[in-house]
């Protein structure tokens, strides 16, 4: 799991370093957006605050609104948006999600008390969300289907960008470990995140389960 994000920008932005002294629009103050242009430019030397200013705008769609008038130079941005914002003449200036940095885009959370009393429920989701996790990379059309219910158009080129741009994204278990976990640890603006133990955020063992059974070998196995 990673970051599924985009950098747009106007011309005079060629490269991150370009970013230094300049504005950055972002969605939201601890979304995961700005957890993502937290860990850009932490990849790139800069600092938040520091040598980039971040912009917080609300939404998706406010930050590509001020990237075209010139309100900032660079704006964080996701699929589909990304084809509006190339469509409008502006270019990627870095995908986030191509440098594989840990994180957790989206996740699933449930309580401890639900996994000791139901774990049959659980088990039963997670191989429903596994088998959902293989349609997406098996039948494109079913996915994007979905995509464009989701989506609320029948734009096809809007839905295609959806999908080509998340479908890396997806695994094919979906595992968790530390590294992804301290990740989000790392940006997160709580007192005790710099001290919590990774391992009291993850469960990994009902997934384990699935796959010792046979469960996954056998669904993949399908023609």
């Amino acid at each position: 799991p990673t970051y599924g994000f985009s950098v747009y920008v106007r011309p005079e932005v060629k490269e991150v370093s370009d970013l230094k002294g300049k504005v950055l629009g972002v969605m939201t103050k601890g979304a995961s957006s700005d957890h993502a242009a937290t860990a850009l430019l932490g990849q790139s030397g800069l600092k938040p605050g520091q040598d980039v200013k971040f912009l917080y705008l609300g939404g998706v769609r406010e930050v590509l609104a001020a990237l075209d008038k010139g309100i900032i130079p660079a704006g964080v941005i996701s699929s589909p948006t990304t084809l509006v914002a190339r469509r409008m003449g502006y270019k990627e200036l870095v995908n986030i999600g191509s440098l594989k940095l840990p994180y957790i885009h989206n996740g699933i959370v449930a309580r401890r008390a639900l996994t000791r009393q139901n774990p049959e429920l659980v088990r039963s989701f997670l191989k429903a969300y596994i088998e959902a996790l293989k349609i997406t990379q098996d039948e494109p059309e079913i996915a994007k289907r979905a995509a464009a219910r989701f989506l609320a158009t029948g734009d096809k080129a809007i839905i295609d960008e959806a999908y080509q741009s998340f479908r890396p994204l997806f695994p094919r278990v979906p595992y968790l470990n530390d590294d992804i976990i301290r990740s989000v640890l790392s940006v997160v603006d709580h007192p005790k995140a710099a001290t919590a133990d990774p391992r009291e955020f993850y469960d990994n063992r009902f997934l384990k389960e699935l796959e010792e059974s046979g469960f996954v070998k056998e669904l993949y196995g399908r023609r």
